[in-house]
């Protein structure tokens, strides 16, 4: 069967390095793919928001299966258009899109549902919002209310940054019209995870949970990325807590959905934080995380296509996942500015021999005189398996140390909050 793939990041050359794995798949294109990618697709020169040039493509060549990856393209409605030109494709609707595409109508779905969140007010003016951050005082969270490549997220140590956040987001309009309107949140205290799952609109089937890590310097400091390393499994959510975010919040979000005449098909992505009181939702994505589907894919033993076909046609009942042993880790490598103006065209080095178990994923590379170059705020994803999660941090990082550009900046920090998690359940068992 042929593929094709939708964006260009590290999240699709990782859904491009799984699906290839697929004896049956026999073709994979990828639009617009990346320089990494195109070691191992047929990279096609389609914006990943051009749906009538995608659509045109898909079916020029009789593609049997279109996965989208990025977020803009499934609120755009690609997943509608290709449908009603009897395409199959793994992602929502449109209308289930909103979930990530507005966090207004996510916020209002969970209060409508019973799914635990945090407090928030909505506002669509400035004036208002500064007002209200006034009032209420101490921190807050301000989240750009449309899409924003996982930067519209402020969290607010006082009044005084979150009219900074709101000025920004609304009046000098840095997210453009993701930002018209605003949410106040209360500022939640524990530890994120992700909990990502596939549904077919009746059923919902968990992955490992996973954690990101959003700001772009260690000890979680700095301003957020669209995310600079992630590992699996997350030991923070322990197969109790898993079953409970199962039922109290991606299975009442499917089913609240499906109450309003919306099936919501494909990846349903819960950020969580977990309080002292459980969990609570964060935000909700309607797509493979980047960078958690590196490790997760990495992680997962079953064929992804036969699973996302099974999405498709409504049949995830009868589907069981296999997973390899072990943990996995992937560490971001972003260019010079990042996350902010990004240089670009540097030469990149150290690609050539990684040591077994460890796979990079290009993000934002090109190829400039036969050579891999920076074209992109994240770089490469590198991304290792081992035993437990102190192995996979391991072999991770010292494949990043053969790696280099001009300007390459990481954290060092992925997966130590795991370690530290394992150290005090180890020391636990030693007391009894």
């Amino acid at each position: 069967m042929k593929v094709l793939v939708v964006g260009g990041g590290g999240r699709e050359h990782a859904l491009v390095w799984k699906i290839a794995q697929s004896p049956r798949v026999k073709k994979i294109f990828c639009a617009p793919g990346n320089a990494g990618i195109a070691q191992q697709a047929a990279c096609v020169g389609i914006k990943a928001d051009d749906l009538d040039g995608l659509l045109a493509f898909a079916r020029a060549e009789a593609v049997d299966l279109t996965v989208v990856g990025p977020e803009a393209p499934l609120a755009a409605g690609i997943v509608d258009a290709f449908e009603a030109a009897g395409l199959r494709v793994f992602g929502p609707r449109r209308e289930a899109a909103r979930l990530e595409a507005s966090k207004v109508f996510a916020k209002e779905l969970m209060l409508r549902y019973g799914i635990p969140t945090a407090r928030a007010a909505v506002f669509d003016s400035p004036e208002t919002a500064k007002e209200y951050v006034r009032r209420c005082g101490g921190p807050c969270v301000v989240k750009a209310d449309g899409l924003a490549a996982g930067k519209g997220v402020v969290v607010a140590d006082s009044p005084a940054e979150a009219e900074a956040a709101i000025a920004e987001i609304m009046e000098a309009k840095i997210f453009g019209p993701a930002g018209a309107r605003v949410l106040v949140e209360e500022r939640l205290s524990g530890e994120e995870a992700s909990v990502l799952a596939l549904t077919d609109g009746e059923t919902v089937l968990p992955l490992l949970p996973a954690q990101d890590h959003k700001p772009v310097f260690d000890g979680d400091r700095g301003p957020n990325t669209g995310g600079m390393g992630a590992y699996a499994p997350a030991p923070a959510v322990t197969p109790d807590l898993l079953r409970q975010i199962e039922s109290e919040i991606l299975t009442r979000a499917v089913r609240g959905l499906k109450e309003e005449g919306v099936t919501y098909k494909g990846v349903l992505y819960a950020g969580l934080m977990l309080t002292g009181e459980g969990p609570r939702v964060l935000e909700f994505n309607v797509r493979f995380g980047d960078p958690e589907a590196q490790p997760l894919l990495y992680l997962l033993a079953s064929d992804l296509v036969e699973t996302m076909e099974a999405v498709v046609e409504e049949r995830l009942a009868g589907v069981r996942l296999a997973w390899h042993p072990g943990a996995a880790v992937c560490v971001v490598l972003a260019a010079a500015g990042y996350p902010g103006s990004c240089r670009k065209g540097d030469v990149i080095s150290g690609l050539e021999e990684l040591p077994p178990e460890v796979t990079v994923f290009h993000a934002g590379t090109a190829l400039a005189d036969g050579k891999f170059v920076t074209a992109g705020g994240r770089v490469l994803g590198v991304t290792a398996r081992g035993a437990d999660v102190r192995a996979a941090i391991e072999r991770a990082y010292a494949a990043v140390g053969q790696i280099s550009f001009a300007g390459m900046h990481y954290r060092r920090d992925i997966g130590q909050k795991a370690l530290k998690k394992e150290v005090r359940s180890q020391e636990s068992e030693g007391r009894r």
